[in-house]
């Protein structure tokens, strides 16, 4: 069984290595999207609580939130991002018992970079 959860956060990041407009420093809301895998215990009839997943993302908000991404990414593009947090949520899902599925992040509504278990 799969579960996922959304959250946001706002953050600045310019992309030094680029050389279109988003080399300047600019900001975004950031959408993301994580999700893990595993059975669904009998007593709790859950995979993980939907509050544990928020827990995570208190990790997330605390690391991300109207912060300057370049200070702990080098080159915080999307995807650079998402294989941040990855590190991060595949820890969680290990000490949890759970199969990490996805991490999906959103730079704007129509732009997303997506980290899928086993890459």
């Amino acid at each position: 069984m799969l579960v996922s959860r959304k959250f946001s956060f706002e953050a600045a990041h310019y992309l030094p290595n680029y050389k279109g407009r988003c080399r300047d420093l600019h900001g975004h809301h950031w959408v993301v999207e994580i999700a893990c895998s595993g059975e669904v215990n009998e007593k709790s009839g859950m995979v993980v609580d939907f509050a544990e997943l928020k827990d995570f993302f208190i990790w997330v908000d605390r690391t991300f939130d109207h912060k300057l991404l370049n200070h702990f990414i080098e080159n915080p593009t999307a995807e650079n991002i998402c294989k941040y947090i990855y590190g991060e949520f595949n820890l969680w899902c290990v000490v949890r018992q759970l199969q990490f599925e996805y991490i999906r992040i959103w730079e704007t509504e129509n732009s997303m970079a997506e980290m899928r278990g086993g890459e």
